[in-house]
């Protein structure tokens, strides 16, 4: 009976042992079912490469492993794509002022600066871009600000309940001088009792939006804001307003 508790115990010594295997460096010692530790799929830009994965070679395992080049026709975050006749011939960089990232903070002092130094609007002015920007100010805006950017939006009419501040009314000459950074910080932020969209409207549709904006105030001043033809960016009236409110104090 003695022996088999021996038996037993040097069995259990026996099989503890290979367990405690030393850990270093990149060993971890032995280890209890591995499959659940190591990943088996391959997995992108991750070489995890495990001896005991029975498939394949380590230099195999690293190719499948490493970064590809681009699908043909995908285009990388912060470009837009440049069409000509249809076709999509290459990329534009569009990484003004931040599409990854949005260098200016949620506070006054930064509404300013944004509004003194974005003065234009990195997105080139189409009819695609101006059609998508009034598709989204009818959408997001237009129940504020109206349809026509003077802020009489449903919410204010008269027939459309109470509102507890005035929208903006675009159309005024202090939005006309107004610079693009003023604009896209406050679709970005919010301002006042209005909230940010940055996750309702992409970088590109926020910008679009301003061309839309712009567009309408243009039709206020009896000028020009299309692809076409543009009158408004240079007007003398633009001119005139941004003096006139720069003299004040007023930001751009």
């Amino acid at each position: 009976m003695k022996g088999i508790i021996y038996l037993i115990a040097f069995s259990m010594v026996a099989l503890a042992l290979p367990s405690c295997s030393p850990a270093e460096g990149n060993k971890t010692g032995h280890e209890y079912m591995p499959d659940m530790a190591h990943s088996i799929a391959y997995e992108a830009n991750v070489n995890n490469y495990y001896s005991y994965h029975i498939w394949g070679s380590k230099e195999e395992h690293h190719s499948f492993s490493i970064p590809k080049k681009p699908v043909k026709g995908t285009i990388a975050r912060g470009y837009t794509s440049e069409i000509t006749n249809g076709q999509s011939s290459n990329s534009i960089s569009t990484t003004v002022n931040g599409h990854k990232n949005y260098y200016y903070q949620d506070t006054e002092d930064e509404r300013i600066r944004a509004s003194n130094e974005i003065l234009t609007n990195p997105i080139p002015l189409t009819e695609a871009a101006l059609t998508k920007g009034k598709s989204n100010y009818t959408i997001y805006c237009a129940i504020c600000h109206g349809d026509k950017g003077d802020g009489a939006g449903y919410l204010v009419r008269d027939d459309g309940g109470k509102y507890p501040a005035q929208p903006a009314n675009f159309l005024k000459d202090e939005f006309i001088a107004s610079s693009e950074g003023r604009y896209y910080h406050g679709i970005y932020y919010g301002k006042n009792v209005m909230s940010g969209y940055t996750d309702k409207l992409s970088y590109e549709e926020r910008w679009q939006v301003v061309h839309y904006i712009r567009s309408l105030q243009a039709t206020a001043k009896g000028l020009k804001y299309n692809e076409k033809e543009n009158t408004f960016s240079n007007s003398q009236a633009l001119a005139a307003a941004r003096k006139l409110y720069n003299n004040v104090g007023l930001p751009r």
